[in-house]
């Protein structure tokens, strides 16, 4: 595609489903090996949900081996994560595509093809960053025209106050955005039963 109209790529950062490592706040109610099926699942819904809207890179840790990642080898590109925290993995993910990219993680079951095509044709439209905030402080989808170190570096991941701490770094570095759509996390066992009341129930299937 042209300069005035670049293609967006679309990165996927996802985590084994290792049991006892995947999705450890859920293992209380679904126990290791279910959050570890979950997690899988989470993987290929996202990645499917990706591809649907471009051209994919799926960003494995802690190695691109597992099975779950290989399955798509043939249809979006599959690489190991960098080195260092979650910050430090999407800033890397950021910069490896000549043009915008929107990144997402895993965890969000909701999100859809929708959300993704909106995000790139705001990145399309020259915003410099669009985001969607989720219920718990963070967020699950962020889009840039070009790599930002200052949205990333020095963050406190995981906690309720991440989105907020963005928007600050966001308007401290004179940069527009937008935020489309409000998304939420799978992380607790409260969230499984949001999923059964969006219809998401057979992601939770044994």
């Amino acid at each position: 595609m042209s300069r005035a109209n670049p293609e967006v790529t679309f990165a996927v950062m996802a985590k084994a489903p290792l049991p006892g490592v995947a999705k450890t706040r859920l293992i209380p109610a679904l126990g290791a090996d279910g959050a570890a099926r979950l997690q899988a699942r989470f993987i290929a819904a996202t990645v499917e949900t990706a591809l649907a809207a471009g051209t994919v890179t799926l960003w494995a840790a802690p190695d691109d081996r597992h099975a779950i990642f290989q399955q798509f080898a043939g249809r979006a590109r599959v690489a190991p994560q960098s080195d260092g925290d979650i910050g430090a993995r999407m800033l890397a993910a950021a910069a490896a595509p000549d043009g915008p990219v929107v990144i997402v993680g895993t965890d969000c079951p909701a999100l859809t093809a929708a959300h993704l095509h909106t995000a790139a044709e705001l990145l399309r439209e020259g915003v410099d960053v669009v985001i969607n905030p989720t219920d718990d402080g963070g967020y699950a989808l962020i889009g840039l025209n070009r790599p930002e170190a200052g949205l990333f570096t020095d963050m406190t991941w995981s906690t309720p106050t991440v989105m907020a701490e963005t928007r600050r770094r966001l308007a401290r570095l004179n940069l527009s955005w937008r935020e489309p759509a409000r998304l939420w996390d799978v992380d607790t066992p409260d969230d499984l039963d949001r999923m059964r009341a969006a219809n998401l129930a057979h992601l939770l299937a044994a």
